[in-house]
């Protein structure tokens, strides 16, 4: 039986048995959470504010959503801390309807929130004032006024928001060289059609590459390490 499913039971045994009209809403909107992450998040919100989950006979928040919503931890922490960013940062997201005024996408609004905590400074007196305003408000509406996919927002903002330490490009080019000698290398031992000759030569110099990358990358991992030190 598929989550769907039982949710629906649920609603169906609730309604049968006089539930609350809020408890009722909130099955509802926790089988159909994926079209509208925003109405669930609201819900879950409100439920925990007041604790009314202690009247449905729950000893607690996280107790009543996982064995009544049948949802984890995890999902409902991302779904109250971005609508707690939601609700910061683009209140006029809460009155769309979904269809003409595309709501974002829950993981874009999770991924705003973590740009935002990176490009605060660590302390006062850090000198790295991070992407800056125009940076951020560029985000802002990547996120909430045209909606772009995850992909798109991290191929454009990481850079930005999360740049890598020196040397991180060069460990994750020398890790991905070796990845691709070693496929090389099963790939000549399986192959038909090719001169063998070629390929009995060809292998002893992948192994030699790869012996060489796996003597290298320690090294290069290590001074990725001292640089992430050192940054910190």
């Amino acid at each position: 039986m598929t989550t769907h499913e039982r949710l629906d039971r649920l609603h169906d045994a609730l309604e049968s048995q006089g539930a609350d009209r809020l408890r009722l809403e909130i099955v509802r909107r926790a089988r159909n959470f994926k079209r509208s992450w925003v109405e669930m998040a609201e819900a879950l919100t409100r439920v925990r504010a007041a604790q009314v989950y202690l009247e449905w006979g729950y000893p607690d928040f996280e107790t009543y959503c996982h064995t009544e919503l049948m949802l984890t931890k995890g999902t409902v922490d991302k779904l109250t801390g971005s609508y707690a960013v939601v609700r910061e940062h683009a209140p006029q997201v809460l009155d769309r309807d979904g269809l003409a005024q595309p709501i974002p996408n829950l993981d874009a609004v999770e991924y705003f929130a973590k740009a935002l905590r990176g490009s605060e400074p660590a302390n006062d007196d850090d000198d790295d004032e991070g992407p800056g305003d125009e940076v951020v408000r560029e985000l802002r509406e990547a996120v909430f006024d045209d909606p772009k996919p995850v992909a798109v927002l991290r191929k454009t903002f990481d850079p930005l928001f999360f740049p890598k330490p020196e040397g991180a490009e060069r460990v994750e080019n020398l890790e991905k060289t070796r990845g691709a000698v070693r496929r090389l290398e099963a790939l000549l031992q399986a192959i038909d059609g090719v001169d063998e000759g070629r390929v009995k030569t060809l292998l002893p110099l992948l192994a030699e590459l790869r012996a060489e990358l796996d003597a290298v990358i320690p090294d290069a991992k290590a001074e990725l390490g001292a640089a992430k030190r050192k940054a910190s």
